[in-house]
């Protein structure tokens, strides 16, 4: 069995399903000079902006060189791309540790459903898959937040999942996105978008 990953939290979490203030639409860092800043008034016009939507408008546009390259000086921009998480989730599959972005995925998704039927099913779901002991994809979370989140399953919400999702995405910007950054994965690209910026 793989030595599980641990969480590093820095500072107080917040209670499950309160967005922090400070925030963008995906940033979880709380940065003022996170690149998704210039989204948060048009989110809050919009008042039904969700990180999904902005993960969905990101879909079709492939990634250029240049906004490969600005991964490696933001975590938050290359999860914001589809390219982005699709090589990042490579990466992960190579270190056996796919389920955190699995994970943090199905949360956005529960995030953004309205319907309460879906929302208690999705909820269990992503308990089942995630979260259980017995399952083969379960991520690590310490004991509090799991502890939040067996309470929360008696009455799920879409929301329930916040503080779990936030140790996850910390656990993936802190500890894999670095060896990322080094990894043949993403040196790869990087030549192989440079070798067709030059081909044309």
């Amino acid at each position: 069995m793989r030595k599980r990953q641990q969480p590093h939290v820095e500072g107080a979490a917040e209670p499950p399903g309160v967005p922090r203030s400070n925030t963008c639409c995906l940033c979880w860092c709380g940065c003022c000079k996170c690149p998704w800043n210039e989204d948060r008034v048009e989110c809050a016009e919009r008042q039904t902006c969700t990180k999904m939507d902005s993960i969905e408008a990101a879909e079709d546009r492939r990634a250029t060189l240049d906004e490969v390259l600005s991964w490696s000086r933001s975590f938050e921009r290359m999860m914001r791309s589809a390219e982005g998480r699709n090589v990042f989730r490579e990466f992960l599959r190579s270190e056996y540790s796919e389920e955190n972005l699995l994970f943090w995925l199905a949360c956005e998704e529960l995030k953004s459903e309205m319907d309460p039927n879906a929302i208690d099913e999705k909820a269990h779901i992503i308990y089942e898959d995630y979260v259980s002991i017995l399952s083969p994809k379960e991520v690590s979370l310490d004991s509090r937040v799991r502890e939040g989140i067996n309470q929360s399953l008696a009455e799920p919400n879409s929301h329930m999942y916040a503080e779990a999702q936030l140790q996850i995405y910390t656990l993936m910007h802190r500890d894999s996105f670095p060896r990322f950054l080094n990894s043949a994965t993403y040196r790869d690209l990087v030549t192989s978008m440079r070798s067709s910026c030059l081909d044309t």
